[in-house]
């Protein structure tokens, strides 16, 4: 288990690998990501990116500023139903992209991306929901602002 914010940063920098791994994949207390997200801006990609970091540090890093970071929440296989619709809804298309293609966002957010703005989005969407729902058309057609005809 990871005990402080340093140690998650030192093994985080750390050119050996099981270090480095330790800090992708280890447990830490919960105080531990909130003192690594409010004293270590940079550390904030690498805290979403923990395999073990709980949901409430990624409703925290949900609102950051960057997108790499909204991103790679956004990348996460263990949002709830709210974060999910949420990040779908982000400002940044490519946080909105990686919310289409991870493989457990919610049927309905993923019919609702098919509708996004953004080409590459939508693109994404509509792939996802033909593999989930083969019945559904691969490509439909679509007006010159991009909305279904």
């Amino acid at each position: 288990m990871i005990e402080s914010a340093t140690e998650f940063i030192h093994l985080r920098l750390s050119e050996d690998p099981e270090e480095y791994l330790r800090a992708a994949r280890e447990e830490a207390p919960e105080q531990v990501w909130r003192e690594v997200v409010e004293r270590y801006p940079a550390m904030r990609i690498w805290v979403a990116r923990n395999k073990t970091v709980p949901l409430t540090i990624l409703r925290i890093l949900s609102d950051d500023a960057d997108t790499a970071v909204r991103g790679a929440v956004a990348w996460r296989r263990k949002l709830d139903e709210d974060l999910f619709e949420k990040l779908a809804r982000d400002s940044d298309y490519g946080v909105r992209g990686e919310i289409a293609r991870n493989k457990k966002t919610p049927f309905h957010v993923l019919r609702s991306l098919v509708e996004d703005r953004n080409e590459w989005v939508r693109s994404i969407a509509i792939q996802k929901v033909a593999e989930r729902d083969p019945k559904t058309p691969q490509s439909e057609s679509r007006d010159s602002e991009g909305h279904p005809c």
